[in-house]
């Protein structure tokens, strides 16, 4: 009975010590962010469907029809989403539309009391013109009016030498701020407009780099003023231009910005209008030839009135929690991530909209992963359109399993014996 008793007390301190031994080793290893077991579910991504009904969206309207122009385009200024178009991408000659671009580099790269000398070949362009001399000087800011309110083509040039050393290195402005843009279908030749071999843009282009000028102050200036004296800088001679859009006058909102005409090019219009905290951008071109003057303000009219009584801006936000991420052969487990950039904008919706948030993430991760390293992207797609993508990056570092982490771990166990 002794050797029994004994054995049993025995086999129990044993097991007492191996109990021991194990929490000893449990709590040592949970030290360690590879054995620490997550309290957070590792949900996977999902993607996920609203409308923009579900978001109280409730305008809409039938698209515009009866449309005059040839290519045409609508967009809402601030995010570019094109609300109504055709053609929108077709290379198109824009006539005086081009002086958008020719003020806003004048206002970005002179000053207003810049004093501009007008050359032999600048005071050879032929109507519309101001009428300035060779060899006459004006004030850079005065120009400009001359430029946008009454499209003269010798003002342009005026402008374009003075800011440009020449014609064809004002062109190289031009051409390397559409680029800046994103315009990748657009060339300019001249800064007036007219007819050249290789000066086009597009529909959609032209409202890009329209929705760029009217972010400058002195642009919307400029463009909204019904009319603007001046005299050229000796005094000797005196001129008033009046603002030829009628758009800006006729229309409730209106901003105004470019009309044009050439042979080739037809009747073209770019305007711009704002209702409460949607902006829009329209461009007509082509939009019908003499004597069909008026076609240009009915389609203009045509679309912003669909784009106002069809939109409404939402404002999206990416708040939802992100599930972390598996990673072998890595020091931890997992790697939570985190969004870079915006996490919020607003897009003009339509009740008929649809918004998909969709996932690029991989299904896991090998060590290393470094901090900020893009894991994937968080996809906003309307109507099966990315519109947004945002990047998701790693929150800290995860450094691969070596030798001396082993080491590592295994000293802490046996210290821990």
């Amino acid at each position: 009975m002794q050797k029994i008793i004994s054995s049993i007390l025995y086999i129990i301190s044993l097991l007492i010590l191996t109990l021991s031994l194990a929490q000893n080793f449990s709590d040592t290893l949970s030290s360690e962010p590879l054995f620490q077991s997550s309290l957070e579910d590792n949900i996977s991504f999902k993607n996920k469907t609203i409308t923009a009904a579900e978001l109280g969206v409730t305008k809409n309207t039938a698209p515009p029809s009866g449309m005059n122009a040839k290519s045409y385009c609508l967009i809402e200024a601030d995010s570019k989403r094109i609300l109504a178009a055709k053609d929108q991408n077709n290379r198109m000659p824009m006539a005086s539309t081009t002086k958008i671009m020719t003020c806003i580099l004048a206002l970005e790269n002179g000053r207003p009391d810049d004093i501009v000398t007008v050359s032999d070949y600048a005071a050879s362009m032929p109507d519309v013109q101001l009428g300035m001399k060779s060899g006459d000087t004006f004030y850079l800011k005065d120009l400009l009016y001359s430029l946008m309110l009454e499209s003269h083509n010798d003002t342009a040039v005026a402008i374009a030498e003075h800011i440009g050393g020449s014609v064809e290195g004002f062109a190289r402005m031009m051409n390397d701020k559409a680029a800046e843009l994103g315009c990748t279908d657009t060339n300019f030749v001249t800064p007036n407009g007219l007819d050249a071999k290789e000066h086009y843009t597009t529909a959609y282009e032209l409202c890009t780099i329209a929705s760029y000028a009217i972010k400058n102050q002195g642009f919307l200036d400029i463009i909204s003023t019904p009319s603007h004296q001046f005299s050229n800088c000796s005094g000797t001679s005196n001129y008033q231009v009046y603002n030829k859009d009628l758009f800006l006058t006729s229309y409730d909102g209106a901003l105004g910005i470019k009309t044009g005409f050439t042979g080739n090019a037809g009747y073209c219009f770019c305007g711009a209008a704002k209702r409460g905290d949607l902006t829009l951008i329209s461009s007509v071109l082509a939009c019908g030839w003499p004597p069909h003057k008026t076609y240009k303000w009915l389609d203009t009219k045509k679309l912003m009135d669909y784009g106002f009584n069809s939109f409404k801006n939402v404002t999206l936000s990416a708040d939802s929690v992100l599930s972390p991420i598996t990673v072998y052969d890595g020091q931890c487990t997992s790697v939570r991530l985190r969004r870079t950039g915006n996490t919020s904008f607003s897009i003009p919706l339509t009740k008929s909209d649809t918004i998909k948030i969709c996932y690029e993430i991989p299904d896991c991760l090998t060590a290393p992963v470094r901090q900020g390293d893009i894991i994937g992207y968080e996809n906003y797609l309307i109507n099966d359109k990315t519109f947004v993508k945002i990047p998701l990056a790693a929150q800290n570092d995860v450094k691969k399993i070596d030798m001396k982490y082993i080491m590592h771990v295994m000293s802490k166990l046996f210290f821990s014996m």
